[in-house]
């Protein structure tokens, strides 16, 4: 091995590290290449395809034929992912999806085109195919979808020794479980018992006496969006996974749920944004533009309804320039706390913090920041504007301008969230524009309202 391999850390995907893989890509050195990515984790090799470039992800799957295994598959972004998939050799992706619990084959599945899905289903032993095929069968992104179907059940009856006993002679164990779950002769789940309880009791202790109190159990069918919820609040590892009939057919684990937090937060950020929900990187350009044409569309048009507002407005303006120099002041000042509010109000109805039950609290409670926000930012612009222009009147103008369009900018911030979901429309996705036109109408209307009345 090289000298500057040996120096490099070992484990770790920095620059340099990065430089030298391309270099070994375009040499098409397979044995330099391996020797540079055989010390780093299945997360850093996904990180490292999706940065480079299609022609040199190509090559270095080339060079590197036998090395991608299912755990650098389960951790690709979707669009590459199938890229990759359509390079590997049928022995190699084989390998790799049985390596692979139900729960993640399910998850490199899902979004494949059918004909791709019966290509790695017939790479799977007969008993793991049926139960990815039955995760399949569950809608989109439900607990079904993400559960794996690797579970460790004992019968409530049993003893600490029994359920050890069983373990240790099992050789088809989960490559990692947190719960032994309690069932009754019927499969439905009644608790469950964590590893750590098992190997701290004595042999003859009943398992059902060392039960956790936060068992609970979802059904295949409920979203994975609760059942994420579920976790994050009642502070879970696992949790089982009930059919119809209450029966276990799989379970939750907490890194799983943990995961779709963070798509949810993810979203979230990019609906906000207006730039799809599934927007990435690695999106073509026209991906790109399209997904965020639509919201660039939305919010022409809304800037369109604020300047037919300026218009209404015009005499007055062309009588004091000092409008048109201002009046951007207050709309964007009230675009900032609008979106700091709606920022607050999303993430609450996402958490269910903002619930019906305290929303009028909430409202009020964000009146009053916007208030004094208002207040204060009103009197500093009004210091700033007397000294700017010398008018004493457009001073008070324009500090009353500021409290009315801060206090609306709080009540928007709110009342547009809470509003959409109501009406079952996302309120990640549609609140920025409203709030943005709210604010801007109001602000320049009683802006330049107030100037009318008071100046001219």
């Amino acid at each position: 091995m090289s000298d500057d391999i040996m120096e490099m850390d070992k484990d770790v995907l920095d620059a340099r590290r990065v430089e030298a893989i391309q270099d070994a890509v375009e040499a098409s050195d397979a044995p330099r290449l391996d020797a540079l990515l055989e010390p780093l984790h299945a997360a850093d090799i996904a990180d490292l395809l999706e940065q480079i470039s299609p022609n040199d992800r190509r090559e270095l799957l080339r060079l590197w034929p036998n090395g991608i295994d299912g755990d650098i598959l389960s951790e690709l972004e979707e669009g590459i992912r199938e890229q990759v998939i359509e390079t590997l050799s049928p022995a190699v992706l084989a390998e790799a999806v049985r390596e692979l619990d139900t729960d993640d084959v399910v998850d490199i599945l899902e979004d494949m085109e059918e004909e791709d899905q019966d290509r790695i289903l017939g790479t799977l032993e007969a008993a793991d195919r049926v139960a990815v095929e039955r995760a399949l069968s569950y809608p989109d992104y439900s607990a079904g979808r993400l559960m794996q179907r690797e579970v460790v059940a004992a019968p409530e009856h049993w003893e600490v020794g029994q359920a050890i006993d069983f373990m240790r002679s099992s050789d088809s164990l989960p490559d990692q479980f947190y719960h032994i779950i309690l069932v009754d002769p019927r499969m439905k789940p009644k608790g469950y018992v964590t590893l750590g309880r098992v190997l701290s009791s004595r042999r003859d202790v009943a398992l059902k006496e060392i039960a956790e109190e936060s068992f609970r159990s979802v059904g295949a069918t409920e979203p994975e969006a609760d059942v994420a919820y579920i976790f994050n609040q009642y502070h879970l590892i696992s949790c089982p996974v009930v059919d119809e009939d209450g029966r276990l057919v799989g379970v939750v684990t907490i890194d799983d749920a943990m995961n779709v937090l963070d798509e949810e937060h993810e979203e979230d950020m990019l609906r906000m944004a207006g730039v799809g929900d599934e927007a990435s990187l690695t999106d073509t350009i026209y991906e790109a533009a399209k997904g965020r044409a639509v919201w660039l569309l939305v919010n022409l048009l809304t800037a369109i309804l604020a300047s037919t507002v300026i218009s209404e407005f015009t005499d007055s303006i062309n009588k004091l320039v000092a409008l048109a120099v201002l009046m951007p002041i207050v709309a964007s000042m009230g675009g900032n706390a609008g979106t700091q509010t709606m920022t607050v109000a999303v993430r609450a109805l996402a958490t269910r913090d903002l619930t019906a039950q305290n929303a009028f609290r909430v409202i009020r409670r964000e009146a009053a920041v916007g208030a004094i926000n208002g207040m204060v930012f009103g009197l500093l612009m009004a210091v700033i504007a007397g000294a700017w222009f010398g008018v004493p009147m457009l001073s008070l103008v324009i500090a009353i301008a500021m409290i009315l369009t801060l206090i609306s900018a709080a009540a928007g911030g709110i009342l547009i969230p809470m509003a959409l979901q109501r009406f079952g429309i996302d309120p990640a996705l549609a609140s920025g524009p409203f709030v943005t036109t709210v604010t801007d109408v109001v602000g320049f209307f009683a802006f330049l309202k107030l100037a009318t009345w008071m100046l001219l």
